[in-house]
């Protein structure tokens, strides 16, 4: 779809719309496929989704005297995800009441309560005429093609906006524990559980049932890297290890319930779906005729509002779940999604409950955990594959034959952005890695690591489906008749998982890792190679970054600022949105092309990870350049939010059963090495790596390891090349000369 072609009225919706429908099947047989695994990001991502819900229900309740109450935000939350995962465009796209909904309604209930000819008693009416106008403009705006400026941000927008979101949500679970130490407004302060001890005491059991939801969940995540316990019992923990937490806690809250007050931990407030509270918004719609036409038409000022909000989270948390780094293969759906979403704001406005719009993290979240699925799939079936031919004595040919055959089984029939990701997994990963021994060589499981190779080849993927978000909508929805159970979780532990999606959210944002970087040790930078990490890491000189990230930082606070103004806070998307002319009219007087190309580039490119080459046993080798050990490749996925993760694979040192002498010498393994970088990443310099091998092939000192006690190794940044007189200065990873 060109750019061009998107500022034509309705003619980004047709294309949205003609792209999804050829794919349409597929989405639903490709969910069924997986089977029962597509629970775990179904189960993943629906506390990520109701747990927040449920929160800003309470919240509303307070803030509206119980005009709204958790059964409505769960009510239209699970309405728009399964009309959306049916009929929507993009179904990674998770959709939800988020807090500057709530923040609207908030002010809009305050300004309604104090009119006489409006009150409280119409304010449901009112918002239902504001939810009108509001899908009238997003009508607009998906008709004109909108969401094509959306298309602009760049890596600096996205980012800061993913950094803010992370923050108001830390914001909200802080606020939540320092709460626990007061008391509620509309409570009897002269209850036992009040008493300023019991207060306290309160607060106190809130603060561990807070600090041990966010430690024990952020570990369970991990679990298959443990060194302990079975693999499916590791397996099953990181699949849902976070919900099994809030139940664990939940369980905790309640071990000294005969010795405290009723009260304590405080738990949620809401009412039964069938209490009258609950379910007198139904037929708001009779009464909006009662509304006077005076407040009709000011409905149009907060329904902008709402409408410029919408445009910007619904079409930015689309943008995160589809963006290029996940590697998907289906189409995107920017102007259909926003034209549905004011169907249901319109919806949603008629039965008296707030509108539901696309949410950040959880709709990049649940991408990733499909990542992670679709990895599994793949791996599964590869090694299967692999196996087979291996006990059928098969040559390396043939395996990575019908490793490649195996894999293209997996493969959707529709392909709609580009060629597929891999053209050829015999060829490409031989390239790479293997190109040192012959294809009709036999090989057996003790000299070629199946799990390790399969490992290697497998590129980021995601399974892209409607399964899991219908699914997920349909278990929100079954929360509203389980409102009873629900209401026995403790609020510090939701406040606790507010937290860790917070955290969760930071890892994989360049924007955190650059903040991180610039408070770590200089003399510890140059650990950064030892991992997998950005090419401005070795390209842009640390005082262009430190310059470049300080900026974004002072942005970033300047649009958290913004947020604690009254009511028009919500705009705070007006600032984000401002940094594309920024970014393409401001930033290049100040920072080289070349430097902002690195920086905020659009496709995310990561350089391999210097290997700390200790010249181990080709066996020890392999499986340090691989993350087949930990089993869960996948594992990185949640540390990094771009999809692309680019290593070094399996370098053979001795070639498989001790052949091939180009893996035998210093010079073969520096040709080795320079046929892995120019395939891999192809704008790193070539010479960074090379040089690092040859230090510690024929390099003098002899030093073999870089951590041994001899002396610092060629890794470090204050290393300068030797062995023999040296000469050529080595680039240092911060793009300085040393």
């Amino acid at each position: 779809m060109a750019e061009a072609e998107s500022f034509i009225p309705f003619q980004g919706i047709k294309n949205d719309v003609k792209g999804r429908l050829r794919c349409y099947k597929h989405d639903w047989i490709s969910g069924f496929k997986a089977g029962f695994r597509i629970l775990a990001p179904t189960t993943y991502i629906f506390f990520a989704s109701a747990i927040p819900v449920i929160t800003f229900g309470e919240q509303l309740e307070r803030d509206t005297d119980g005009k709204i109450t958790a059964v409505q935000t769960l009510v239209s939350t699970a309405l728009c995800g399964v009309i959306h995962s049916i009929i929507g465009g993009q179904p990674l796209l998770i959709l939800g009441v988020a807090e500057p909904t709530v923040i609207m309604y908030t002010f809009m209930f305050n300004f309604a309560k104090n009119r006489q000819d409006l009150g409280s008693t119409l304010f449901l009416a009112w918002t239902g005429w504001v939810c009108l106008w509001t899908g009238i403009l997003l009508f607009l705006l998906a008709v004109l093609g909108a969401c094509s400026f959306i298309n602009r941000f760049t890596r600096l927008a996205g980012e800061l906006f993913g950094i803010l979101i992370a923050m108001l949500f830390m914001q909200e679970a802080i606020r939540g524990i320092v709460d626990e130490f007061g008391v509620p407004g509309r409570t009897n302060p002269r209850s036992a559980e009040f008493q300023p001890a019991w207060v306290f005491a309160n607060g106190m059991f809130g603060l561990v049932l807070s600090f041990g939801l966010l430690y024990t969940a952020l570990k369970s995540r991990k679990a298959r890297s443990w060194r302990f316990g079975a693999e499916w019992l590791r397996g099953f923990i990181a699949d849902y290890g976070v919900p099994v937490m809030v139940v664990v806690w939940t369980c905790v809250s309640y071990i000294p319930w005969k010795s405290v007050p009723q009260g304590i931990p405080r738990r949620l407030v809401s009412p039964n779906p069938w209490s009258p509270g609950a379910y007198q918004n139904w037929t708001v719609i009779k009464e909006m005729l009662d509304v006077p036409v005076v407040y009709i038409i000011l409905a149009l000022v907060p329904a902008s509002m709402i409408a410029v909000l919408y445009y910007f989270d619904h079409s930015v948390a689309s943008q995160l779940a589809q963006q290029e780094d996940f590697n998907l293969r289906k189409p995107p759906s920017f102007h259909y999604d926003l034209l549905l979403l004011g169907f249901l704001t319109i919806l949603c406005g008629l039965l008296g409950i707030p509108p539901s719009n696309g949410v950040i993290p959880q709709s990049p979240m649940h991408t990733k955990s499909l990542a992670t699925l679709k990895h599994q799939l793949l791996r599964n079936k590869l090694v299967a594959a692999a196996r087979k031919c291996i006990r059928n004595k098969a040559t390396l040919g043939e395996v990575y034959g019908s490793m490649e055959e195996a894999y293209q089984q997996m493969q959707s029939p529709l392909i709609h952005q580009g060629p597929s990701r891999i053209q050829g997994l015999k060829q490409s990963h031989m390239q790479k890695g293997l190109g040192l021994v012959n294809a009709d060589t036999l090989v057996d499981e003790a000299v070629f690591d199946v799990e390790t190779e399969v490992e290697n080849v497998l590129p980021v993927e995601v399974k892209e489906q409607r399964l899991s978000n219908f699914l997920q909508a349909m278990l929100v929805a079954g929360c509203v008749a389980a409102m009873p159970l629900i209401k026995r979780i403790p609020s510090s532990v939701l406040w606790g998982y507010f937290a860790y999606m917070a955290i969760e959210s930071l890892p994989g944002n360049q924007f955190w890792e650059r903040i991180v970087l610039l408070f770590t040790a200089p003399s510890r930078r140059f650990k950064v190679l030892e991992d997998n990490h950005a090419v401005f890491v070795e390209t842009v000189p640390f005082k262009t970054m430190a310059m470049f990230t300080l900026f974004q930082t002072a942005y970033l606070l300047v649009c958290f600022g913004i947020t604690w103004v009254p009511v028009a806070g919500v705009l705070f998307p007006l600032m984000i949105m401002f940094l594309v002319p920024v970014r393409q009219y401001v930033l290049p007087n100040f920072f080289k092309g070349a430097h902002l190309q690195d920086l905020d580039a659009a496709e995310y490119e990561e350089a391999p990870a210097l290997l700390s080459f200790n010249l181990k046993p080709e066996g020890e080798v392999s499986r340090a350049t691989s993350f087949a050990d930990s089993g869960e490749v996948m594992d990185g996925m949640f540390t990094r939010s771009r999809g692309e993760i680019r290593r070094v694979n399996s370098i053979k040192l001795g070639g498989i059963g001790g052949g091939g002498s180009a893996g035998g010498s210093p010079a073969g393994g520096v040709e080795l090495m320079r046929r892995v970088v120019s395939f891999q990443n192809p704008r790193v310099s070539e010479k960074v790596y090379i040089r690092s091998l040859s230090d510690y092939r024929g390099g003098g000192g002899g030093e073999s390891s870089p951590r041994s006690p001899a002396g610092r190794a060629p890794l470090s940044p204050r290393f300068t090349a030797s062995g023999g007189g040296g000469g050529e200065q080595r680039l240092s990873i911060l793009g300085k000369s040393v």
